[in-house]
């Protein structure tokens, strides 16, 4: 398996319409949570999304490339909602809560595409790996993502200063894969609200007990 060169990710090739990249999304992510990116042949994605390999491969270029592309969608999908979730309620708005409503929302998101999480999991800390560069740079937004929310935490509460901001936006972040993925494997009587709960916790413990909001 070779390195993907560092650059990849950002030279990526967006499908011809965002219809047929959903319909490859769906279908890809139904046959890697059955057999993993590695068993799953392109013929096998063309066939269960209703396109022809010519479509794949021209859109595409190679089975590499379609993974990454479909790594790049999903992330789209899950960073959409982090942002609406996170500016709901305006600029007045709690950010604690606004975290609590981002947590909620990338819970809900690994329920709907279990096996995206699986393959984020299980090949994000694979050294080497064919999607490193791809993984690098969307790992970046994400946490850019949840960092935002951070920072307004902290410029709302009085905070610990001893805990390094990106451990923390890392801590959440990979709580989130998680949890969400350990709910929908091991423990689907695991509500929603519970999980969000316990990845608050690590948000809540970032926030000096008993301090009230700024201002």
């Amino acid at each position: 398996m070779t390195t993907e060169p560092a650059g990849a990710a950002k030279a990526l090739r967006p499908a011809r319409t965002n219809a047929t990249r959903q319909k490859l999304f769906d279908a890809s992510m139904e046959l890697i949570g059955e057999r993993g990116a590695a068993g799953v042949t392109v013929d096998e994605i063309a066939a269960a999304a209703g396109v022809s390999k010519g479509t794949v491969y021209y859109n595409f270029g190679s089975k590499s490339e379609l993974i990454a592309q479909l790594l790049r969608h999903g992330v789209d999908i899950l960073k959409a909602r982090l942002l609406a979730a996170a500016d709901g309620g305006g600029p007045g708005r709690d950010p604690l809560l606004a975290m609590e409503a981002m947590i909620g929302q990338a819970m809900d998101f690994m329920a709907e595409y279990p096996s995206f999480a699986r393959l984020w999991v299980s090949e994000n800390w694979r050294i080497p790996s064919e999607w490193q560069g791809t993984f690098s740079v969307l790992r970046a937004e994400l946490l850019d993502v949840i960092g935002q929310t951070v920072e307004r935490v902290a410029t709302a509460y009085p905070v610990d200063d001893s805990v390094s901001r990106g451990s923390l936006e890392t801590a959440i972040f990979g709580a989130c894969f998680v949890v969400g993925l350990d709910r929908q494997t091991y423990n689907p009587e695991r509500t929603r609200d519970q999980s969000v709960a316990a990845i608050m916790a690590i948000m809540r413990g970032y926030v000096l007990k008993d301090a009230a909001p700024r201002g």
